[in-house]
């Protein structure tokens, strides 16, 4: 579904990311995982196109995307939640959804579906998303990028601070998607076991370079603790 190749990216005069390659498969999940400051981030902020690199290609379905603006990636089936469970934290639940569905022609059965996928969020629907747990303004961050159907979900760091039973929560709506077909995602994450468990592959990023990948899985683990542990 999406294939980075040989990307080298950065800001002004620093290097980031250094001749990175790696691919999505089609209705899977690969994972992307390492310490702070790896490129991680930076990655994703590529494959969406908010940074244009500095030489290799990013292509989405064998098309090259590599200068498509952000909005055009979106139009062809990108969705993108960024770090920190962004909301707008002055508008209710239903109001931040809205903002989404209301330029769809089916905005409402969107928005139901996406409350199915998180139906903790239905009881909050009224509630300021700035008085919302970590937990819950990540599911609503997740929800809002679901409401435009995507085809391709970048998530980054999805289960960042926020409690076990949340992450598992995540952990299972990202399998049902994609179990069902027509999603794949792009994960950035530091916790081992859910990336794992959710990922078909795996990628282990250090200094802005690949230096472990392979299938993912439990049997996996050692092998990509012990690449972090480096």
């Amino acid at each position: 579904m999406l294939e980075i190749d040989g990307v080298q990216a950065g800001y002004g005069r620093s290097l980031v990311l250094h001749g990175v390659s790696l691919s999505v498969p089609a209705n899977g999940v690969a994972a992307v995982m390492g310490h702070n400051g790896a490129g991680k981030s930076t990655l994703l902020r590529v494959a969406i196109g908010l940074l244009k690199p500095r030489t290799g290609a990013v292509r989405l379905a064998g098309e090259d995307i590599t200068r498509l603006a952000p909005h055009e990636r979106v139009a062809r089936g990108m969705a993108y939640v960024p770090q920190g469970q962004q909301c707008f934290p002055h508008l209710t639940t239903l109001e931040n959804l809205r903002l989404i569905a209301d330029s769809r022609p089916d905005g409402r059965a969107a928005i139901d579906s996406a409350l199915d996928l998180f139906p903790a969020l239905r009881a909050l629907l009224g509630r300021r998303a700035g008085l919302l747990s970590g937990g819950q303004r990540q599911q609503l961050a997740i929800a809002r990028a679901l409401i435009t159907s995507p085809t391709l979900l970048l998530l980054d760091e999805p289960t960042e601070g926020i409690q076990p039973s949340v992450v598992a929560e995540i952990e299972q709506t990202i399998l049902a998607l994609t179990e069902r077909g027509g999603l794949s995602v792009l994960l950035v994450e530091q916790h081992v076991g859910f990336a794992l468990r959710a990922a078909e592959r795996y990628y282990v990023l250090e200094s802005g370079r690949v230096t472990s990948s392979g299938e993912g899985g439990a049997d996996a683990e050692h092998s990509v603790r012990s690449a972090l542990a480096v």
